[in-house]
């Protein structure tokens, strides 16, 4: 019955997400699979979290299953206000909305703000999830160069001038899916350009803490000092578990206030037990150390692929060097088809995200995303060895002129 019935007009501008569609296949037991945007698992603080939910239970049960308000539980807006502060973000408890995940932030700063046509400025490529959201709000999505240090600034500066930019998304720090990070000055002079125009940033940051070399830079939040409204987005998926389903919101009163509203019509409020559990646990558990430990792990693991890339990946392959997140991006040579090659590495069991569905348009180049959080060292090694076999038959098997003019146009220097 359903094919007979119509579908609301922006359905037909939504894709299913092209990772969810591909991790039906690459997330079998057997396939080394670095598609995912997956944390470890056996780095989930599983006892602790248990502990915090008997404890909560324990207590105050009927209050924990109960409604609750859709701002959020009190105490955990107090913690994340004073974590936002430590950050250079003078907050309130009263600036915080408690979220559905930090994707349900993303979805809300759009219903607040956008209505269908309004231009949006997202970095290319972007967040696909983000992508989705603004595909169902019926928006004009404005793609915005970037480079080794994030979203240019000349570029956005030229879409502002071509007429009204309605919001402004991009993930700064960790960006997925490059894994890239925005430059000091460029921070500086976008919320810059945004104040003076007048534009709302949404500031994407599930991954910022999850730095493993370099210097923490100020957040988009912290060096606007409240020159242009940026909604401050972030979770606790990346530092606890994604299966908690937290995150939250950080902006203006009256935005905050207006999120609230919308979210009254989506699902009403975050799930109570778990927003009093986290802030149980909070109270309790050491989440510096916490945070500390994933960074030795994931940093290692990082480096682990990055030296695998550099011995196992063919010539006129390059990549980022993040200093954090949970990604790098590849960009291979001109004429391998990522579709294909999928296919070729899953039947070697080995998987990666096409690059493609990150791009607003089709891209320049062909490009893949690797996820490096989720598997040991020894388990990235052999998966990219796999994964750089199946590459160079893909280049034997071009024609002879297509690859020679992809090696004569190779940098030597393995960086995107």
């Amino acid at each position: 019955m359903t094919e007979t019935v119509a579908l609301a007009r922006r359905m037909s501008r939504m894709k299913a997400s092209a990772v969810r569609e591909i991790l039906k296949v690459t997330e079998q037991p057997d396939v080394l699979s670095f598609a995912g945007g997956l944390p470890a698992p056996e780095l989930f603080p599983v006892d602790a979290i248990a502990e915090a939910h008997a404890q909560v239970l324990g207590a105050s049960g009927r209050e924990a299953l109960q409604y609750s308000t859709t701002e959020g539980f009190g105490p955990l807006r107090e913690w994340i206000a004073q974590w936002m502060c430590e950050r250079g973000r003078p907050t309130a408890a009263e600036d915080v909305l408690v979220t559905h995940g930090s994707q349900q932030g993303i979805d809300l700063a759009c219903k607040v703000l956008l209505n269908p046509g309004d231009r949006v400025a997202v970095e290319n490529p972007s967040y696909l999830a983000a992508l989705q959201v603004f595909q169902g709000y019926e928006v004009d999505v404005h793609p915005i160069a970037s480079d080794d240090d994030g979203m240019r600034m000349d570029a956005l500066e030229a879409a502002l001038a071509q007429g009204p930019v309605r919001m402004i998304y991009l993930t700064p720090t960790f960006q997925n899916p490059k894994g890239t990070t925005l430059a000091l000055e460029r921070r500086q002079r976008l919320v810059e350009l945004a104040g003076r125009h007048q534009v709302p940033v949404v500031e994407d940051d599930p991954y910022g803490e999850l730095r493993y070399a370099g210097s923490r830079l100020p957040t988009l939040a912290s060096a606007s000092a409240g020159n242009a409204e940026v909604i401050f987005l972030s979770t606790f998926s990346k530092t606890l578990a994604p299966g908690l389903r937290v995150g939250w919101a950080v902006a203006s009163g009256p935005m905050i206030r207006a999120m609230a509203v919308a979210k009254q019509s989506t699902d009403l409020h975050t799930n109570t037990l778990t927003q009093r559990a986290l802030a149980q646990l909070l109270r309790t558990f050491d989440l510096k150390a916490h945070v500390a430990r994933l960074c030795a792990v994931y940093g290692e693991r990082c480096r682990t692929m990055l030296g695998a890339l550099q011995r196992s990946f063919p010539q006129g392959a390059q990549w980022t060097r993040p200093q954090g997140g949970l990604f790098l991006w590849c960009q291979l040579p001109d004429g391998v088809s990522t579709e294909r090659l999928l296919a070729a590495a899953v039947a070697q069991k080995v998987a990666f995200v096409p690059g493609d569905p990150f791009f607003t348009g089709a891209p320049a180049h062909p490009y893949l995303r690797l996820n490096f959080s989720n598997r040991p060292p020894e388990a990235i090694e052999d998966g990219i060895g796999r994964l750089g076999r199946v590459l160079a038959q893909a280049l034997a098997a071009a024609p002879v002129g297509q690859v020679e003019s992809v090696h004569a146009r190779a940098r030597p220097a393995r960086r995107l």
